[in-house]
């Protein structure tokens, strides 16, 4: 038996993460978040050149059409490989068929010039008819005029901002240094333990939050349009939405599957464009209350713009076998230098 669903979004993800898994034991272990950060994180992304971003963008791609996802919102850092990062990751999930929208991860943690630099790359993607936003890491790491320069060319793109908000109690000033600057085409990625309202859609990655045990977001006690992602950990949406529903479910049993089915559908909502895709499923039917207790559901054939882009378990663009042992030699790459 099978259902077809339009494509999936994930809203909230981090491509060059693919190829973090099996790395090196960071030099000390992180006992809390802001550790696991400059641990792990920013110890990778600094590693990080076009080709690495290259081959972990076309494994995130092939693994989100694996799982049903065929838009991906992504949000990048590789602070010195950033001119020309963005379209790299745009090319890369187009020769996948996987549709992108791309933000570089704007920060003053590289001086005044990688904030530049970064800001740079934002405007001359969008200027070049790049789909995405304006990206910035999280108020932590922004000085008041960095900020003010992500806010502008927000405004001045038209593309809003896509953002870090109080992820970790290291961002707890997010929310009074944004009130009154964010609107609703912004992004607001994570908002554990966000007091202020703000406007934008709330981007919930539950997984994420849990691995790094920054405490659980409770989105429902928000009144904005909540979406749902992953952080970088895949692209597996059905799987984001059951975490997402148990996570709520342990702190209200009266939760039901639907409130994260919503926030699943409000991914169309960020990227239209996945509305026209057709995903045939392994399952029937694919609804929340179902699919909250049925893991192991996977596509079996995809169409993108009308083009097959999955079929009989493959990708049909691209050699899966391929961008795995590419992406494989790419990971020990960037292992050597960690």
């Amino acid at each position: 038996m099978t259902a077809s669903t339009q494509g999936l979004v994930c809203s909230h993800h981090h491509l060059y993460s693919a190829l973090a898994r099996g790395m090196p034991t960071p030099p000390k272990m992180a006992t809390n978040f802001r550790e696991i950060l400059e641990q792990v994180w920013w110890r990778l992304d600094m590693a990080l050149d076009l080709e690495m971003v290259r081959w972990s963008a076309k494994l995130g791609a092939l693994e989100a059409l694996e799982s049903g996802t065929t838009a991906i919102i992504d949000h990048h850092a590789s602070p010195n490989a950033i001119e020309g990062s963005l379209s790299v990751i745009a090319d890369a999930c187009a020769e996948v068929g996987v549709r992108v929208a791309c933000a570089y991860e704007v920060t003053d943690r590289h001086g005044a010039d990688g904030a530049r630099r970064g800001l740079e790359e934002n405007r001359r993607f969008l200027a070049e008819g790049g789909r995405g936003w304006v990206g910035a890491h999280a108020c932590f790491t922004l000085s008041d005029d960095t900020l003010d320069r992500v806010v502008g060319l927000g405004q001045d793109t038209g593309a809003g901002v896509h953002i870090h908000v109080h992820e970790g109690p290291d961002d707890s000033e997010a929310g009074a240094r944004l009130s009154g600057r964010t609107d609703d085409r912004w992004l607001l990625a994570h908002c554990v333990s966000l007091e202020t309202e703000l406007a934008g859609t709330i981007l919930h990655n539950p997984e994420s939050n849990m691995n790094n045990a920054v405490g659980y977001a409770n989105p429902v006690r928000f009144n904005n349009a909540v979406a749902l992602g992953t952080d970088g950990i895949g692209a597996d949406m059905l799987g984001s939405f059951r975490a997402a529903y148990l996570k709520h479910r342990e702190s209200d049993v009266t939760a039901t599957p639907d409130a994260a089915w919503s926030w699943l559908e409000t991914g169309w909502d960020l990227f239209p464009e996945a509305r026209t895709d057709a995903v045939s499923w392994s399952y029937e039917p694919i609804d929340p209350w179902h699919l909250a207790f049925t893991p192991g559901v996977r596509p079996i054939e995809i169409a993108i713009d009308d083009q097959l882009v999955f079929a009989d378990g493959s990708p049909t663009l691209v050699d899966g076998d391929e961008i795995r042992a590419k992406a494989a030699e790419q990971a020990t790459r960037l292992h050597a230098r960690l």
